[in-house]
């Protein structure tokens, strides 16, 4: 099971916004909630950016894993070279 993102039961914190005053007023007599929309729109643009985030890290993680092997040759052909016997013909 995934681990939520952040704490849904953590306590409100009272924040200001700039809103359009129109747009606001309209939304307001069709009974939208503004702080519901705004925490979920900020909820959905913090998980787009940490998965930005996550993608470019393992990215790089893989290119560093590329670079190694290029290098060193891969890790799974240097274990096996490892555990192979001292009397086993190459």
């Amino acid at each position: 099971m995934r681990r939520p993102r952040y704490e849904s039961s953590a306590p409100k914190q009272t924040v200001s916004l700039t809103l359009n005053s129109d747009l606001y007023a309209k939304a307001k007599r069709l009974g939208i909630n503004a702080s519901r929309v705004a925490e979920q729109a900020l909820a959905d643009a913090y998980a787009a950016r940490a998965d930005e985030l996550l993608k470019a890290q393992i990215a790089e993680e893989l290119q560093a894993l590329d670079a190694f092997a290029e290098a060193h040759g891969s890790f799974p052909a240097l274990a096996r070279e490892h555990k192979r016997p001292a009397d086993e013909a190459v």
